[in-house]
């Protein structure tokens, strides 16, 4: 501990040195050229805009806990647009900001890019192109600007799909990618970031490069969960397999933690079991409310209310196996056999077959659900954090059972399940870690416009906990509101981190919402 926080030190004085030399040169940031200055220009007319509503709406993300205006925002037509208005920025004497956004789904204000440029990628979409598949080589070439349920969609097709998933499928492809991408998959496929073969990336220079993990290995490694510090990604090569038709999905509820966690990691320690593994927590704060609730049978809804006001927190475990004409006949034996072996309350299990499509894009009915009662476009203070395996029980302790029921206003889904580090690459930016098993924590609250400072505030007492119990917790689509924090965040790895940065964006220019690099 000792020696981190030296290496910690050295890598702040480190930064301050060149922070020094940066502000020794006559280049400085955020001032002329402004991007409504070079609307004019011919390459980009039509495309920059200042208008009110488009300025708004960059303005805003799915979160509704920030309003980060930018400048102007570029709708670009072409990849050569966005290459165009980076290497403006970075040709300039002084350069202006730049943010890639796809489907506005952050939280804080990631994507925005205070008094610069923010970039629609999804203004580049042409139905008519970017997607190809590859029967034979079993892979999709997909402009990042497409949303995941577009790019299952056509893979479909020919019968093939993507094998990691997020739960929710309209995010566009670099989103994910720049993030990571998780879903109950990830224990036996790792996460999207590690199913890519290949990638197209702008870099902060306005360069454009072919990347993969044998050409421009360190560009491609540091994209992949690089928040978007490095470049924007443009196309990228997904790995596929044959596609499943039908999915067995059963799910168990528990009383006990620790039997609930030890069911998971077992089972996500077999290589030839489930395709699908999340868990959740219900709280006693009522009868359940959100969107999950409709994977019960309402007959049984007071049944399982009276369970959680019983025991004030219960547990539910998802488990979904993958099934066609080949393996109809077998699958209902196997997942009798897993049954049998969980430590689930019996007479609390519920079983679903459904087809593979309606299984991955299960949150669209609750989607449609929250907007038709003007639910949807609300505030989202959202907490998403990687716990170490050895630390699960203290925060069920502290947290689950503690923090959340003391407060009481906890709404929306909370999720936890287990991954294997060794699906993930330690070349890649994305922090994690260090255990073998860790847990993905999701709180994925809604809120109104006028209480959502509350939920952030049990955010930040969730945080304190884990800080003060010395417990190893990593964010996931993170947020730190200073240096310091991001150093903690990536740990000894912020020094590469940190080299990559000045390597591929030496003048800052990309991605400033994230708040890295001030």
């Amino acid at each position: 501990m000792a020696s981190y926080k030296f290496l910690s030190q050295v890598h702040l004085i480190l930064i301050t040195i060149l922070i020094i030399v940066t502000l020794l040169t006559p280049i400085t940031t955020n001032t002329s050229p402004q991007p409504w200055n070079i609307l004019s220009r011919n390459d980009f007319a039509g495309k920059l805009t200042t208008a009110s509503s488009s300025v708004e709406s960059a303005a805003i993300d799915f979160g509704h806990v920030t309003k980060i205006f930018p400048s102007a925002v570029l709708n670009p037509s072409s990849v050569e647009d966005i290459t165009d208005l980076i290497k403006l920025s970075y040709d300039s004497q002084s350069s202006f900001p730049l943010a890639a956004r796809g489907h506005g789904h952050s939280h804080r204000g990631q994507a925005s890019a205070k008094d610069g440029v923010v970039v629609n990628m999804r203004s580049m979409v042409n139905r008519d192109r970017g997607i190809k598949v590859s029967r034979t080589g079993l892979y999709v070439d997909v402009d990042a600007a497409w949303l995941w349920i577009e790019v299952l969609n056509k893979t479909l097709e020919l019968g093939l799909t993507p094998v990691s998933w997020t739960d929710y499928l309209y995010l566009t492809v670099g989103g994910t990618l720049s993030n990571g991408g998780i879903s109950g998959q990830t224990f036996r496929y790792g996460p999207q970031i590690a199913n890519v073969l290949e990638m197209d990336v702008i870099t902060g220079k306005g360069e454009i490069a072919t990347c993969s993990k044998d050409i421009n290995s360190d560009l491609f490694f540091a994209v992949l969960g690089g928040l978007g510090q490095f470049g924007i990604l443009t196309r990228a090569r997904i790995k596929l397999e044959v596609a499943p038709k039908r999915a067995k999905w059963l799910r168990f509820l528990y009383i006990d933690f620790s039997e609930f966690t030890r069911d998971q990691e077992r089972l996500i320690s077999k290589t030839d079991g489930v395709d699908f593994l999340e868990g959740s927590v219900m709280v006693d704060h009522g009868p359940p409310d959100n969107w999950r609730s409709t994977y019960y049978p309402p007959s049984d809804h007071l049944r399982i209310a009276s369970m959680v006001k019983r025991h004030r927190v219960i547990y539910c475990l998802e488990v979904v196996k993958y099934y066609d004409e080949t393996s109809q006949y077998t699958v209902n034996e196997e997942m009798e056999e897993l049954s049998e072996s969980l430590n689930y309350v019996r007479g609390f299990m519920y079983e679903k077959d459904v087809t593979y499509m309606d299984f991955l894009n299960r949150v669209r009915t609750g989607e449609l659900n929250l907007k038709s009662k003007g639910q949807w476009d609300v505030p989202h203070p959202w907490l998403n954090l990687f716990v170490p395996k050895s630390q699960i029980s203290k925060f069920d302790d502290g947290v689950f059972k503690g923090i959340i029921l003391r407060n009481n206003i906890t709404t929306g889904p909370v999720l936890v399940y287990p991954m294997n580090r060794n699906k993930w690459n330690d070349r890649m930016s994305a922090a994690i870690p260090e255990e073998d098993v860790f847990y993905a924590v999701g709180f994925l609250r809604s809120a109104g416009f006028d209480n959502w400072e509350a939920y952030d505030q049990e955010n930040m007492e969730i945080l304190k906990f884990c800080e003060d119990g010395n417990m190893g917790v990593i964010q996931y689509l993170p947020y730190h509101s200073s240096q310091e924090g991001w150093v903690r965040h990536f740990g000894p790895r912020w020094d590469i981190f940190v080299k990559r940065k000045y390597k591929y964006d030496p003048k800052m220019i990309l991605s400033p919402g994230q708040n890295i690099f001030q």
